[in-house]
């Protein structure tokens, strides 16, 4: 057992006893983690709101057996916004999930604290709906998920793509529509994400195909996954 000392996200908090909170966190070098604040919940804790849901913070632990423990905290950055525009907080609830839901206690991954954190201060200073989309579609890249959308993934077809299924690979033609409807402005805007150009994304891409975009990216991000994400029921509407 050992002190250590990281950076991370706070995905998750719940209740422990009568003053104490479990912190779930993804963290730069550690990975997903859950720790111990004592005292939290108290008036005069020494926390204060530093361990809440999206607070970017530097922290030191100590290792235990089965819980870690939070000894200090700190504030790494601040989210001017996020709690304050309810869209902006639904958005960055669906990434602090997504990524609780796509890690395992204990894996660093510096690509997807890297991911997060841009995300989320993209998010935080302009608000623009491509965010989530673009996070989700990393996301999947880095899960090792990288559907086809250029030509239809059963015949080749580049005319009249209208569906995309993760199952299969990719886009489907209408002769071989499965899974999703995908309209061709949100099957480029997924395109140059793929492409590796998420500036031109979020730049280029209009409002309304932005959350037609957000919309899709939820329900594949909820395929992969094989379950219901709460945070994303606000954006379960037809495309």
């Amino acid at each position: 057992m050992a002190l250590y000392r990281d950076q991370g996200v706070v995905l998750r908090t719940h209740k422990l006893g009568e003053a104490d909170r479990i912190i779930t966190l993804f963290t730069a070098g550690h990975g997903r983690i859950r720790a111990v604040a004592k005292g939290i919940r108290r008036t005069k804790s020494r926390f204060g709101s530093r361990l809440e849901p999206m607070s970017w913070v530097n922290g030191q632990f100590y290792e235990g057996r089965n819980l870690d423990i939070v000894t200090q905290v700190e504030t790494a950055h601040r989210f001017e916004h996020l709690r304050s525009d309810h869209e902006r907080l639904h958005r960055a609830a669906v990434m602090l999930e997504a990524v609780e839901h796509t890690t395992q206690e204990g894996g660093p991954d510096r690509g997807i604290f890297n991911l997060l954190t841009g995300a989320l201060r993209e998010l935080d200073r302009t608000g623009n709906h491509s965010v989530l989309p673009a996070f989700v579609a990393k996301l999947l890249m880095l899960e090792g998920i990288q559907p086809q959308v250029d030509a239809c993934v059963v015949c080749g077809r580049i005319e009249q793509i209208e569906a995309i299924n993760l199952h299969q690979g990719g886009v489907l033609c209408s002769h071989h529509r499965s899974g999703q409807p995908i309209g061709p402005e949100v099957r480029r805007a997924l395109s140059l994400v793929f492409a590796g150009e998420v500036r031109r994304m979020l730049d280029e891409t209009s409002a309304g195909i932005a959350d037609a975009t957000e919309v899709l990216a939820m329900q594949l991000l909820e395929q992969h996954l094989e379950r219901r994400l709460k945070s994303a029921s606000v954006f379960r509407t037809a495309i």
